[in-house]
């Protein structure tokens, strides 16, 4: 079994009178330490499995299996510890608390777990020493987007869910994000799955799930993916 697995999963929504079906017969697994990529152009359903696997979202049908744990059954006390210890979000838009310093921030998850990284050492980590007391206006995009990983990583969590993480960044900006991303996983051992339209970036995956229509249509293992340095798009 892997360490992340969809099976058979299903994910419907009603509007009015239609029902649309996001996720249609899902399946694929995701292994402890990989970087992982979800691809596909917009209303894929590529966002929908990523809400499912964070517990902001559950699926109709199927299982969802995180570590050994099926979390599609989880009552919505359960999904709040779930996502409060086992998951890291990165989202496009940083998602960050303008009046609270970067440090500030972070120590926001970090104080809900127990084990949390210290704030300061993954500020550091991620390249903002100089930054630990700004707040996000005094803060670039890529600035920003780098507290919102650190704050995401502080916490330990057992994977981190990356929703289009460069799409409101420069090209400089957005390869500095995906090179600390990889670093993640490569470095720190962390299960990093990140959501995208832009295939360009999927050879520094290890794992390439292609997704159309709500389901997955094709699977890719890199065996050897290449350096951030190496791609452009």
């Amino acid at each position: 079994m892997s360490y992340i697995e969809m099976q058979h999963s299903y994910k419907r929504y009603k509007t009015g009178s239609i029902e649309i079906t996001a996720n249609n017969d899902v399946n694929f697994g995701i292994e402890k330490g990989e970087l992982a990529i979800i691809l596909g152009s917009s209303g894929a359903g590529k966002s929908t499995v990523l809400n499912i696997l964070g517990g902001m979202d559950t699926n109709d049908d199927g299982k969802v299996i995180i570590d050994g744990k099926d979390i599609s059954g989880y009552s919505q006390k359960e999904l709040v510890t779930y996502r409060r210890n086992d998951v890291g979000f990165v989202f496009q838009f940083y998602n960050l608390i303008q009046n609270l310093t970067a440090k500030e921030n972070v120590e926001l998850a970090s104080e809900i777990v127990k084990g949390a990284s210290d704030p300061v050492e993954v500020l550091k980590e991620v390249g903002l020493e100089k930054r630990i007391n700004n707040f996000p206006a005094q803060l670039s995009g890529g600035e920003q987007q780098r507290v919102a990983i650190a704050r995401a990583v502080a916490k330990n969590p057992k994977i981190l869910l990356c929703d289009e993480p460069t799409g409101a960044l420069d090209y400089q900006t957005g390869k500095q994000v995906l090179q600390i991303l990889q670093d993640m996983s490569r470095i720190k051992g962390s299960t990093v799955v990140i959501v995208t339209h832009n295939a360009a970036i999927a050879p520094i995956a290890d794992r390439v799930i292609s997704m159309h229509d709500g389901t997955v249509k094709n699977i890719q293992i890199n065996k050897n993916p290449q350096k951030i340095s190496e791609i452009e798009w």
